[in-house]
């Protein structure tokens, strides 16, 4: 394989990082977790989970990726000590990027087919119970998110994704603030935002710091090697813990900025805040269909969705190639083809699961999106993290403190300090093992 490929500037390593936790996690999972998980209360515990668990997390994976110049399957190769056995959770890590892809390309592909109907004017009597009863409609758009991904990435990393890459994020966050501004004229503003923004603390169960852990880590993409590839494209100039929280900030941007778009449109027309994952798609085609000039807004809409959607794809399509490649040798476009078959593949399961494959792994209205869900960010999310803290906190069982911070603090930036290493090495992994049991004796498994 030929010398690694580098991102050509800071902002493209800060973007393209911001773009994978950016996504459908923020605009499409995010609010219906809110919505389901007591509003306001919700999202505190949530942003605590931010700044305790994945803040440090996120600066140990950078690290690592920088450190070793490899991605998961590798990483752990070049940093581990003879005998040593971490090299299991990079393709553990592998694995956790395809399960995540296996549901996230057909909800991208629902998010481009409403961009489509109200881009066209045919966004009269639409649904998402409607449209996920429809095999071929979910088997065709998400091959088109399949292709138009591998076709960006078939070009090298500078030309392809990271130039993409940096005009979707700035296009997203400008159409967010515009579509947050029309949100605050709505009748029922200041009733949504109240349940959005105000906690009521008796609501904070042990069901909702368990969501809001999953969440942090889901839209931040941790534990699966996502922010440890970017991290092996960037140089020695910044340091890590400061670039973490640029890209958090991001992040927590976009996630608080939908919540201010929906909420105010789900109390203005009298919709079902816990609606779960249809409620992006019901909420937000009542309020264009019901308003003046609703089809222009409404394709605005879904086009910052399309854009938020695909920069993830994008990101851990890249993640996901570039681990093959490693493995394997070929090219940048051979790769792509392989790696875009096999998700097809995979994908197809979560298309068909609400139609033609009825599978219900759960509870009762349950399906193959679940399973995916449930495997990435029940499982592999939090463990994945507790892998790369263990790593990063011990030396005798891994790469050890000193180790770690000499490469997160190498550079220009906000440092880890000595006093932080408590919180990095007892409290975060303490914090996840505690919530992940608890998530496992909580979850609706009947």
């Amino acid at each position: 394989m030929e010398n690694r490929e580098r991102l050509s500037s800071r902002l493209g390593f800060i973007l393209l990082s911001a773009g994978c936790a950016i996504g459908c996690g923020n605009v499409w999972k995010f609010p219906w977790m809110t919505g389901q998980n007591g509003g306001g209360s919700f999202v505190l515990v949530y942003v605590l989970c931010l700044l305790l668990l994945g803040l440090p997390v996120m600066t140990m994976e950078f690290s690592l990726g920088r450190a070793a110049q490899a991605s998961p399957v590798k990483m752990y190769q070049k940093l581990q000590k003879p005998g040593q056995k971490w090299h299991i959770h990079g393709g553990l890590a592998l694995l956790g990027n395809v399960c995540l892809m296996s549901f996230y390309t057909v909800v991208s592909g629902w998010i481009l087919y409403y961009f489509v109907q109200f881009l066209t004017g045919n966004s009269a009597g639409l649904t998402f119970e409607g449209m996920i009863a429809n095999p071929t409609l979910n088997m065709g758009y998400m091959l088109i998110v399949v292709v138009l991904g591998f076709l960006v990435l078939s070009f090298k990393l500078q030309g392809g994704l990271e130039r993409i890459t940096k005009y979707m994020m700035v296009a997203l966050l400008l159409l967010m603030i515009v579509l947050a501004i029309n949100s605050a004229t709505l009748p029922g503003a200041k009733e949504g935002l109240t349940f959005y923004l105000l906690p009521d603390f008796k609501k904070i169960t042990p069901n909702v710091v368990v969501s809001a852990m999953n969440q942090a880590f889901f839209t931040l993409s941790l534990g699966i090697g996502s922010m440890a590839i970017f991290g092996s494209y960037i140089g020695k100039d910044r340091s890590m813990m400061g670039e973490s929280v640029n890209v958090i900030i991001l992040d927590s941007f976009v996630a608080i900025t939908a919540g201010l778009i929906i909420f105010p449109a789900c109390f203005t027309y009298g919709l079902e805040v816990g609606a779960g994952p249809g409620l992006l798609f019901n909420t937000m085609a009542t309020v264009f269909n019901n308003m003046n000039g609703g089809r222009l807004w409404g394709t605005i809409f879904f086009l910052f969705m399309v854009f938020a959607a695909f920069s993830t794809v994008l990101a851990v399509f890249e993640n996901i190639l570039a681990c093959v490649r490693e493995l394997t040798g070929w090219s940048r476009p051979k790769g792509c083809i392989i790696c875009g078959i096999g998700l097809a593949i995979t994908s197809t399961t979560t298309a068909l699961g609400y139609n033609l494959l009825p599978f219900q792994p759960f509870a009762p209205g349950t399906a193959f999106l679940d399973l995916w869900d449930f495997i990435v960010s029940y499982n592999l999310l939090p463990l994945g993290s507790l892998c790369f803290v263990i790593f990063c906190c011990s030396k005798k069982l891994g790469w050890g403190w000193d180790n770690f911070i000499a490469e997160a603090n190498t550079g220009k930036g906000m440092k880890v300090k000595n006093w932080m290493k408590p919180i990095f090495c007892y409290v975060v992994p303490v914090a996840v093992i505690i919530i992940y049991v608890m998530g496992l004796i909580s979850f609706k498994w009947k």
